[in-house]
């Protein structure tokens, strides 16, 4: 049986998918193309012509092409649907999606959404319509990841006691893989508290919302383990690396594993045993930001709605993981710990910055907060 696939929110960018990131849906596509018994067969962008330029390259039919995804929802009623448009109008697209009684799978970009409440909402929603839903957290198909994954259950850096990470852009975007990862390393353990705090004096906007400049964060599992997480949007290259050292670090009674180490090497993954001070490279297939890895995330998420199994990016994964973030924000507004399960619905950052509790300073000349972000697009 082939399961058919549709994408909202192509993308502007059809010449060059791959600039800095943008327009996913030509990764998610190429997904499709790339996994058996699958098929893509229609698109949706409130920009016709960039809906065309994506059916263009995909070889889609004309009569395939919709800039109302509910027309398209309506007239093709695809088995799957990939949302690769900005955080901001992720859960009304997948509420709508998850709800129309035509689709069986929705798979959507990160973050989840931009409060806390819509995150929780398109997972209830999901299981309420007996909807497969999964956010792109990617990275959990790393070879790099999945390797370090094994080291760590092999007992090779002994009992893990921390998890580390340092996110460049903030922990909302980029830390939402971030978070995720630790908390795949932890077996999805829930959270017990948070602690954060951060600075926002210049405006960052990414896809849309706000994103802090500098963060530290501290939080800690119900099995003890702990947490470390930075950000820091206003150096350049791997500036907030070099707290943590590398994107992720797993701290272990009998030694240290590292994924995307800082320094001057290239290898994705290291690990250093307390018995010698040396680092030691462990050969991987590939790293964090391999495109590959989007096109494994797509496979996944076909082949257990086949199977009717639990997908490896599942939005209760995906929720956890957005606790944390916005557990960090609200830690922030509080000024204190914050005892999880989180019980708000609101974004904290960015009502601090309605509030004026925040006033970050306006940066017309920042490319990230152009048309192109807030136009049916998604970033990595």
């Amino acid at each position: 049986m082939t399961v058919t696939a549709a994408v909202i929110g192509t993308g502007t960018e059809p010449e060059n998918p791959g600039r800095d990131g943008y327009a996913m849906a030509y990764h998610h596509a190429r997904g499709y193309d790339a996994t058996e018994n699958c098929e893509l067969v229609a698109c949706a962008d409130i920009v016709h012509a960039n809906a065309e330029a994506f059916a263009d390259e995909f070889g889609l039919r004309s009569d395939r092409v919709f800039e109302a995804y509910d027309a398209m929802l309506a007239a093709v009623e695809p088995d799957i649907v990939s949302v690769c448009v900005p955080p901001a109008v992720h859960a009304p697209i997948v509420l709508d999606c998850v709800r129309s009684g035509v689709v069986d799978a929705v798979h959507c970009e990160k973050p989840m959404a931009e409060t806390y409440g819509d995150a929780r909402l398109m997972v209830q929603e999901a299981v309420r319509h007996d909807v497969q839903l999964t956010f792109n957290h990617q990275r959990r198909f790393s070879d790099a990841v999945r390797t370090a994954k094994e080291l760590l259950a092999d007992g090779e850096i002994g009992r893990l006691e921390r998890v580390e990470f340092a996110a460049p852009v903030g922990i909302f975007d980029y830390g939402s893989h971030s978070f995720d990862l630790c908390n795949y390393f932890v077996d999805e353990t829930a959270g017990e508290w948070v602690m954060a705090q951060i600075d926002y004096r210049e405006e960052n906007v990414q896809f849309g919302s706000h994103n802090e400049n500098q963060a530290v964060v501290c939080w800690e599992y119900e099995n003890d383990v702990s947490g470390l997480g930075t950000s820091d949007s206003n150096r350049e290259g791997r500036g907030p690396m070099e707290m943590v050292g590398c994107h992720n670090q797993l701290c272990g009674t009998e030694g240290t594993i590292e994924i995307g180490p800082s320094d001057d090497t290239d290898e994705p993954l290291r690990i250093r045993r307390a018995e010698d001070a040396s680092w030691q490279i462990v050969d991987v297939d590939d790293d964090l930001h391999d495109w590959v890895l989007v096109h494994r995330a797509i496979a996944d998420a076909v082949d257990c709605l086949e199977t009717r199994t639990e997908p490896e990016l599942g939005a209760q994964n995906a929720l956890n993981a957005t606790e944390l973030i916005f557990a960090a924000w609200e830690s922030s507004r509080r000024r204190g710990r914050v005892d999880l399960p989180l019980e708000i619905d609101d974004n904290p950052l960015e009502a601090m910055v309605e509030s004026g509790a925040l006033t970050p300073q306006s940066n017309e000349d920042d490319s990230r907060d152009g048309d192109g972000m807030r136009a049916q697009t998604e970033g990595e």
